[in-house]
């Protein structure tokens, strides 16, 4: 990805509810009756479409992956990666406290170890012409106008603009409030300008992911992958749904949990590793011999270890290594993401 494109992703994903209504009479600071909790307000279940103009990753869509009333978890696609940020609401400032590149896997980061509380300041108080702040890599940003009419496809607002300085480059960001960003508009050297502007709001949407999933198949001894979609609404758990899933029957293969069985729980480790833990009737609802359950198991692993890109699974039963009467797992050993025995689906 280009540095635009990683400029467009950090300075201007979009945030958007419900458009207000217009036609309201301007007052002389209109923009401080509005809550400053407003502008970090974002709707469930949306999918916000941005179109671009003058660089290729202008153009991107916006979901709300997780939502806790002061901080939001947002996923950002612009066709050539997929970015997640939170933004946390603290002491009159919107702060960005991650920016997180290349993450293709669901998981909820909003009070992860990884957070900088001292971020980078989207947007402070007062909502006032001429407040001004300095960025970590020393850039200015300026309130420069309020109460801006601002006409897009997905609907005429009043905003904010917030200016951002540069040694040789401006960008200019527009919120309006119970929506949030509506426009991103980058301007550099000759002329060179981007934009990113509000188009659509797509609501009752959920986030869908394609996921190759593994699954044994019994007559041939070998696992077969398949393509599943996983839909996840704003704040549903990435465990519950790879569980609901895993009970489901591939085409002419078998299930890979019993239907009582439960993910206690699911998340990728610092350490690298996936780790996952069942309840312990995993093993007693499998009822395989050792070559399906070593099928069984390895399907689960390389699910797993694809979906989040590692290659080591740690599998435990309700936080003990796993043990059957066919496979003994020892503490701190983990399951290798394996594809020698894998057909993929043509």
């Amino acid at each position: 990805m280009s540095l635009l494109g990683a400029l467009l992703l950090l300075g201007g994903c979009g945030t958007t509810q419900e458009n207000p209504p217009t036609g309201n009479n301007p007052g002389e600071q209109p923009a401080q009756e509005d809550k400053f909790a407003d502008y970090l307000a974002y709707q469930d279940n949306t999918r916000y479409v941005y179109e671009g103009q003058g660089n290729e990753y202008a153009s991107y869509t916006t979901y709300v992956d997780y939502s806790t009333g002061d901080r939001v978890q947002l996923r950002t696609n612009n066709g050539g990666t997929e970015m997640v940020r939170v933004l946390v609401l603290d002491a009159g400032q919107i702060i960005q406290q991650l920016a997180q590149g290349e993450t293709y896997y669901r998981e909820n980061l909003t009070k992860s170890s990884k957070l900088n509380s001292k971020g980078e300041v989207l947007l402070k108080e007062p909502l006032t012409k001429g407040t001004t702040w300095t960025l970590p890599d020393n850039r200015k940003r300026t309130i420069t106008n309020v109460d801006m009419e601002l006409s897009t496809p997905s609907g005429n607002y009043k905003v904010i603009e917030v200016t951002t300085e540069g040694e040789d480059s401006a960008v200019m960001d527009y919120y309006a409030p119970n929506v949030g960003l509506v426009k991103s508009v980058f301007k550099g050297t000759d002329n060179y300008e981007v934009t990113s502007t509000l188009s659509k709001l797509e609501k009752s949407t959920p986030l869908v992911q394609n996921v190759k999933a593994y699954y044994p198949n019994i007559d041939d001894g070998k696992i077969h992958t398949t393509t599943i979609q996983l839909s996840f609404k704003t704040n549903d758990i990435t465990k519950q749904v790879f569980e609901q899933e895993f009970k489901k029957k591939a085409a002419n293969q078998g299930k890979l949990i019993g239907d009582n069985v439960k993910i206690k729980s699911l998340h990728l480790n610092q350490d690298g590793r996936v780790y996952v833990d069942f309840t312990k009737n995993l093993v007693a609802e499998m009822n395989a011999g050792a070559g399906y359950e070593g099928m069984i198991l390895q399907s689960i692993a390389n699910t797993l270890g694809d979906y989040y890109g590692v290659s080591e699974v740690n599998l435990t039963l309700e936080g003990e290594p796993y043990a059957s009467g066919h496979v003994e797992m020892k503490k701190g050993e983990f399951f290798k993401v394996d594809h020698k025995n894998v057909v993929e689906k043509s």
